[in-house]
C-alpha cells in the first residue's frame, strides 16, 4: 500500500481539495482506494457522501480525534486490499499526531495558498518536518504545491527557492477555478467531470501524479491512457 500524507500547519490551504481529487484519480483508474480522514471538520468524509453510489469507490476512514471512546478504532479501518491510501491531515496537528502520520507516510504533499503569511507559515512548517518530523531520516519524499494561484505566480518564488535550497520539489500550480468548487459540492473529482472542460485542471495537476508515480508500489495509468467518466451530476 502506497501512502500519500497531504499536510500543512496552516488551514485554508486546500488539503482536502488536493487529497479528494488524488483518491478520485486512483479510484477511477480502477486502484483499490481509500481516505483517512484525521481533520475533526470531516471534508474529506463529506465529500465521499457526495458521491453517487455508481461512482468508482473510495473507501473513507474516519481518523479526527474524538472525546471519548466509541466506535473509533472502527472507524479509522482501511480495507486491506487498499492499494493507495490518502491521509487528510488537519492543521497544525500536534507533534505526537505528527508523528503518528509520518509513521504512515511514504510521501509528504504540502499546499500552499498565495499570501505572505501562508507562505511563511508554510516555511515554518517544513522546517519543523524536516528537524522535528525527522523526514529525510525515515526516508519520505515531499513536495510543495502552489494551490489556489492566481495567473501571477511570483509571490512563490522566495517560497520556491527555499524549498529547492532544502533539496526539496516545487510540483506545480494549481490556479484558483469554479471547478475545484464544483468538485467539492458534488463528490467527484477533475477526472471524472468533462475531459474538456476540466483540461487545464488536469495539466496542472498531473506533475502531481507522476511525482507520486515514481515509486509506487503499482504503476497507475499513463496520463495519456487516464480513463475519461462523464457523470450526470458532474457534467
Amino acid at each position: 500500500m502506497n501512502t500519500t500524507l497531504v499536510m500543512n500547519a496552516k488551514g485554508g490551504v486546500g488539503k482536502t481539495t488536493i487529497a479528494t481529487n488524488l483518491a478520485s484519480y486512483f479510484a477511477v483508474n480502477g486502484v483499490p482506494t481509500a481516505m483517512m480522514d484525521y481533520d475533526p471538520q470531516g471534508s474529506s468524509l463529506r465529500w465521499l457522501e457526495q458521491r453517487a453510489p455508481e461512482a468508482p469507490h473510495i473507501h473513507g476512514a474516519d481518523a479526527a480525534p474524538r472525546n471519548g471512546g466509541g466506535l473509533k478504532s472502527l472507524g479509522r479501518f482501511v480495507p486491506h486490499e487498499t492499494r493507495q491510501l490518502v491521509l487528510d491531515a488537519p492543521a497544525g496537528p500536534s507533534r505526537l499526531l505528527m508523528q503518528e502520520l509520518l509513521v504512515r507516510a511514504n510521501a509528504i504533499l504540502i499546499p500552499v495558498a498565495p499570501s505572505k503569511i501562508d507562505i511563511r507559515a508554510t516555511a515554518n512548517f517544513i522546517k519543523e518536518l524536516l528537524l522535528v518530523g525527522g523526514v529525510r531520516h525515515r526516508n519520505i519524499r515531499a513536495a510543495v504545491v502552489a494551490n489556489r494561484a492566481r495567473s501571477s505566480t511570483a509571490v512563490y518564488e522566495p517560497l520556491e527557492r527555499f524549498v529547492r535550497s532544502l533539496r526539496l520539489t516545487f510540483l506545480t500550480h494549481l490556479l484558483d477555478s469554479e471547478v475545484y468548487v464544483e468538485s467539492g459540492d458534488t463528490g467527484y473529482g477533475i477526472f471524472e467531470i468533462d475531459a474538456e472542460r476540466t483540461a487545464e485542471q488536469r495539466r496542472e495537476f498531473m506533475p502531481i501524479l507522476e511525482w507520486l508515480d515514481q515509486d509506487a508500489p503499482a504503476r497507475v495509468e499513463s496520463p495519456a491512457n487516464v480513463i475519461q467518466l462523464v457523470h450526470p451530476r458532474a457534467s
